[in-house]
């Protein structure tokens, strides 16, 4: 590997680690020291050149270090974590370039000592660990040997800020609060009126029973639905949600749910459906189609305003190196609502994020684009011709799933 920019081309100035001046035996030996880390570091760049990989290129912090415990390399980002530059850190000895402490402010390297420790040892597992000034990160490291048992010929040490780390933690407990915020109301109903009809089922007429139970079945399909949104995040950030393609017909699937809003009491004029044909043959997940078709219409339902308008339209195809024409269809879903402001539109697709205070668990438009970006689709969000909001996804054809 070359170190590129971190210093491996130049050694620096020998001085000593505690900020004294060095007699000149200290000089001596720093000054080898110093040239042994160059020449380590020349050995890393060898190798990377075939490989055509250097350490500044690498997202995780590296720092390597040779038999004697001298810093060989020390890329960008060990440099932007540890606070310490690469001219610093080169040809010093590890502990000097990196001083962890475990959480119980133990010194890391004196702890663990992995030249001197059991032959048998490969390295150590990531865990946390602290630099100076409390400063956490992930530290993980490999003991590299000619033979099995042999002695340590190099360390080679990986680094991690511990932010994204976090910011996934809090993202974990924003999900469970928010799912436990929103399962307890309906569990509550549910549990009240099942618990009102056990105690008093003769006190009440065969109407007030039936609507307790309508209550209770309504809640009991919020909780199924909140149920299914979990588990396709899930999927969804474990990169396992299954697309089973089938023939979809995109206007038929439009149809029938503005067909069921219709039933439901909203007024057929308040919908305009526009198909554009001859639309291609479709292959899609129907299932996971009406789930995106249903959460973008019942967006524009209850958020927006006027006409919610529906285009149906083929289209060229998202992916890359596919340039046919007609190879996808596109969906449009507008309002004539005041819309999405602006500062709002790069987060419409994140976790929890609500147009409005009118209820919802701000998780459907999250699941939405997962969807959509599992068929090989993409879907965009934007301001209507009517000064609403408009969403607009497109689905590649696709291949059938016998042929996957």
């Amino acid at each position: 590997m070359s170190v590129g920019t971190s210093g491996a081309h130049k050694a620096p100035r020998a001085r000593d680690v505690r900020g004294t001046p060095a007699s000149r035996r200290g000089d001596a030996a720093e000054l080898g020291a110093e040239q042994e880390a160059a020449q380590g570091a020349g050995l890393l760049a060898g190798l990377g050149s075939g490989l055509g990989i250097d350490p500044d290129d690498l997202p995780d912090g590296l720092v390597v270090a040779d038999e004697r415990g001298r810093v060989i390399c020390f890329n960008a980002a060990a440099a932007r974590i540890a606070a310490v530059s690469a001219a610093d850190a080169l040809g010093h000895p590890l502990e000097w370039a990196l001083p962890l402490e475990d959480l119980e402010g133990r010194r890391w390297w004196q702890l663990t000592d992995p030249y001197g420790g059991l032959a048998i040892r490969v390295g150590q597992p990531e865990r946390n660990l602290l630099l100076p000034g409390g400063r956490e990160v992930l530290v993980s490291a490999r003991y590299v040997r000619t033979r099995p048992t042999g002695p340590v010929q190099r360390v080679v040490v990986s680094l991690r800020d511990t932010e994204a780390r976090r910011r996934t933690e809090r993202s974990h407990a924003e999900l469970i609060a928010t799912v436990a915020h929103e399962l307890r109301s309906p569990l509550t109903s549910v549990k009240g009126f099942t618990a009102t009809l056990l105690a008093k089922w003769e006190r009440f007429t065969d109407d007030q029973k039936k609507l307790m139970l309508e209550t209770v079945d309504a809640d009991a399909n919020r909780v199924t639905r909140l149920i299914a949104e979990l588990l396709d995040i899930s999927r969804i950030d474990s990169g396992r949600l299954e697309v089973r393609r089938q023939p979809v017909d995109m206007g038929a699937a439009v149809g029938r749910h503005i067909q069921a809003y219709v039933a439901s009491g909203q007024s057929a004029d308040r919908f305009l459906v526009r198909i554009e044909h001859p639309l291609p043959a479709l292959w899609a997940d129907p299932d996971k189609v009406d789930q995106v078709l249903s959460n973008l219409i019942e967006n524009a339902v209850r958020h927006g305003e006027g006409t919610v308008t529906i285009d149906v339209t083929p289209s060229a195809s998202p992916r890359e190196g596919e340039d046919g024409r007609n190879a996808a269809t596109s969906v449009t879903v507008s309002d004539e609502g005041t819309g999405i402001p602006e500062e709002s539109m790069n987060r419409v697709f994140t976790r929890f994020w609500r147009g409005s205070k009118r209820g919802g668990t701000g998780l459907g438009l999250y699941i939405v684009k997962g969807i959509v970006e599992a068929h090989g689709g993409t879907i965009t969000v934007g301001r209507a011709p009517g000064g609403g909001a408009e969403f607009r996804f497109t689905l590649p054809v696709g291949t059938p799933a016998y042929l996957l």
